[in-house]
């Protein structure tokens, strides 16, 4: 009898993936995962309190037994403070570009939805906002009211929002006149239904990459905002803060703003490329 021939198992959904993805990008997606599970897990991975000062210790170099990345100015274990570092930038970024992208994309939404005044307000507004130096406004802002991380993220979260009512509003409008959104209408579906299920699918891949963009410029805001003063108060810490510090020790001690300069250009990059990839993979007219 003739050996009957066992067909091979379907690749998982996972190896698929894995597959079609270059290695660039997954380089990049475990990076970024690194990055949120150090930021998650910062409590448990930091091996000094990040205020523990050691002036015995202050500028060791790097591979000290017990401090692996240096010490700072204060004797501070730099290792310490770049985790902690990395969670609050990472809490202001991405709070901040979600906040962005939502209000944004809503308000575009609504002049494409309801057109007339309403269009012409929101667009006023974008105007005013891309015309609006935001690096002095957020300067007087946390000048009088004072820092606090949620008042950081909530106004960097008004960075970009402008940039994300253009291309939802164009969009939009864009997707309305191919039909579909009209004959779903017509089936009797609500406005949030059209937008969420149909329209918003459509534009996600120009939104998306418009996202990548906001990311890094958020964390280089905060950096600056940090470098001078008023951004990330200590004795927290931030990447921004950690840069703006060392670089008074740039020739005595880089360790201390060179090991929070690679993790914002790392971790920058690393979403650029993921953002590159998703647009690909989500663009319709690819597909």
């Amino acid at each position: 009898m003739a050996d009957t021939a066992v067909p091979a198992p379907a690749p998982s959904l996972l190896t698929r993936t894995r597959l079609r993805m270059p290695w660039l990008v997954v380089l990049a997606v475990a990076w970024i995962v690194l990055m949120v599970l150090t930021a998650i897990f910062a409590d448990w991975l930091r091996p000094h309190d990040i205020t523990r000062m050691n002036l015995s210790v202050r500028l060791a170099p790097l591979g000290t037994p017990g401090h692996w990345l240096g010490t700072d100015e204060l004797g501070r274990d730099v290792l310490s403070r770049l985790i902690q570092s990395i969670r609050v930038s990472l809490v202001i970024a991405f709070g901040s570009t979600i906040l962005s992208a939502a209000f944004g994309t809503t308000l575009g939404f609504l002049a494409a939805q309801f057109r007339g005044w309403v269009e012409h307000l929101v667009m006023a507004l974008a105007d005013f906002q891309a015309a609006l130096p935001f690096m002095i406004m957020s300067l007087a802002v946390l000048a009088f009211f004072g820092s606090s991380m949620v008042l950081l993220v909530c106004l960097m979260g008004f960075y970009g929002w402008e940039r994300y009512a253009r291309i939802a509003r164009g969009l939009a409008i864009s997707a309305s006149a191919q039909g579909y959104a009209a004959a779903v209408v017509q089936l009797g579906a609500k406005p949030s239904r059209v937008y969420l299920r149909h329209i918003l699918p459509n534009v996600a891949s120009t939104l998306i990459v418009s996202t990548t963009l906001t990311f890094p410029e958020i964390i280089l805001m905060e950096s600056g905002l940090s470098f001078l003063g008023l951004g990330v108060q200590p004795p927290e810490s931030s990447l921004g803060n950690m840069v703006g510090f060392g670089r008074e020790y740039l020739t005595r001690a880089p360790w201390i703003m060179l090991a929070p300069s690679a993790v914002i250009v790392m971790t920058t990059l690393s979403i650029s490329l993921l953002g590159d990839w998703l647009r690909d993979r989500l663009d319709p007219t690819i597909r």
